[in-house]
């Protein structure tokens, strides 16, 4: 596939209280579980991370944000920037359930797109979802003005939004838990419980 992984594991992690992407769900860090899932479908997959010594074990491309304390968007930014394709995936560290049939889907809805965001149960979720390099002239415009949540990006490039009819398959049968995210000792803790289920 022509197109890059980037994923995005730059957080504090502060609500969590430890790294989320290096906790341990069903014996395997859920940084490694996400990378596995990507692994077989994208040639290039990139990390991006301040704390570059916690991931060398992953033996990937680490880079760090060129603008601090900026959240989500300079991540973005610093992954686009590194990325060798024009098309990238973007996918936050906190998400241990992430479908490859889905990833793959929204990167091939992109055609004619700045980005492809899904929307779940009418939530949003802009950090499963595709960026092009095309819309970095904006990002950065956002950074520049301190306009840092991801729907102040969202809202001025062209965005191919997918729903439940859209990504729905045989193959998915559980497309909350593929969403589902961990902030919380108690998402965590939720996370593992639903291994298997």
């Amino acid at each position: 596939m022509k197109a890059g992984a980037i994923i995005l594991a730059g957080g504090k992690s502060s609500r969590m209280g430890k790294n989320k992407a290096l906790l341990p769900i069903d014996g395997v860090s859920n940084i490694e579980r996400i990378v596995k899932s990507l692994a077989g479908i994208f040639a290039e997959i990139i990390i991006v991370a301040n704390d570059e010594e916690a991931f060398e074990f992953l033996n990937l491309p680490i880079v760090k944000d060129k603008v601090k304390e900026k959240g989500p968007l300079a991540g973005i930014q610093a992954g686009l920037l590194a990325a060798k394709h024009e098309t990238n995936l973007f996918i936050a560290c906190d998400m241990p359930f992430i479908s490859p049939q889905i990833a793959k889907q929204l990167v091939e809805q992109s055609e004619g797109f700045d980005a492809v965001v899904p929307v779940i149960d009418g939530k949003q979720h802009p950090l499963f979802a595709v960026y092009k390099k095309s819309l970095l002239p904006t990002l950065e415009d956002c950074l520049l003005t301190n306009q840092l949540r991801m729907k102040h990006l969202i809202e001025r490039v062209n965005v191919n939004y997918r729903t439940e009819e859209h990504l729905l398959n045989k193959e998915i049968a559980k497309l909350d838990q593929v969403f589902y995210n961990m902030n919380h000792p108690s998402e965590y803790e939720e996370a593992k419980n639903l291994i298997g289920k």
